[in-house]
């Protein structure tokens, strides 16, 4: 055992295993009122889906309730959590529109019993024309919101929104339901491209129609521990936004991007995989730092 401890393989499991152990011996509390996050990076292929749908697998199971809304018309979250999302499914979409309520349009996940979602379907793609002519339609999805989770017999500790890459009239409408943006960086070349647009758009958000709204956590996606470029960008990151950065950063995995294929979470496909202990140790890192206080001044930005 000493031998192998000193080989690379071995370090890396004796940490793995160290780790785990951590883990369990940790309690994740949950939160007095529902934490509502808006999953968001305007820069495509960063991981936003893969966050929402693992972070709200791994809170779930620690003990929280959590509902994930589809917000983005391709439906990846829907499938990863193995949830139906054909056209003829009573979805967001209907729910934007006023003609269903969340009530009608959740699901039970097949990933944990504690987790829910209001699946996206195609349908979605033209809600945005749609959306224009209505009545206070960047209130929608907060309107839907509020009202279910207020009448809701099971309490519910975490909504994940997950929105599509594009600021539109759907991104308008996560932004103004959440309290909290959660921004996933990947640790490549132009990671934060974009990012600057990002933030001012949540400013005007905040300013014109939530100023509730605070970029509360920012988790570093598709570290490779092997370039140091991954620790060159990682520690730009962490240098902006020091309190909003996760200590945990989520390696670059096979196993990850293989989940979605099987309509599964990372936990749910591969548990003892790395990318599923990275996802674990983040939701616990988000539980116990829980809501953070409103920040209209986006520090770091």
């Amino acid at each position: 055992m000493t031998a192998t401890n000193n080989t690379p393989v071995g370090d890396h499991l004796v940490d793995k295993i160290r780790r785990r152990r951590k883990l369990e011996r940790t309690k994740s509390p949950l939160p007095t009122e529902p934490r509502i996050i808006t999953v968001s990076n305007q820069k495509g292929g960063v991981g936003k889906t893969t966050t929402t749908v693992n972070l709200a697998s791994a809170l779930a199971r620690r003990g929280a309730n959590v509902l994930v809304i589809d917000l983005d018309p391709q439906g990846n979250a829907s499938t990863a959590l193995g949830v139906p999302h054909q056209s003829e499914i009573t979805s967001v979409y209907e729910v934007l529109l006023g003609d269903s309520e969340i009530e009608e349009a959740i699901q039970p996940t097949t990933d944990n019993e504690n987790l829910f979602c209001v699946p996206s379907t195609i349908n979605l793609a033209g809600a945005e024309i749609e959306l224009v002519s209505l009545v206070a339609r960047e209130q929608r999805l907060r309107s839907a919101v509020v009202s279910f989770l207020e009448r809701s017999e099971r309490e519910f500790h975490y909504v994940f929104i997950d929105c599509p890459p594009s600021l539109g009239l759907l991104t308008v409408n996560a932004f103004v339901a959440a309290q909290e943006v959660l921004i996933p960086i990947q640790c490549e070349y132009y990671a934060l491209e974009g990012l600057s647009q990002l933030l001012g758009n949540i400013q005007l958000i905040q300013k014109h129609l939530n100023p509730t709204l605070n970029v509360s956590t920012i988790l570093l996606t598709m570290f490779d521990a092997r370039t140091n470029l991954a620790h060159e960008v990682a520690a730009e990151v962490r240098e902006h936004f020091p309190t909003q950065t996760l200590r945990v950063a989520v390696p670059r995995s096979v196993r990850i991007s293989e989940a979605p294929s099987y309509g599964q979470t990372v936990l749910a496909y591969d548990p003892a995989s790395i990318g599923a202990l990275a996802y674990l140790e983040a939701a616990a890192e988000m539980a116990e730092r829980g809501a953070p206080a409103v920040n209209t001044s986006n520090e770091g930005a």
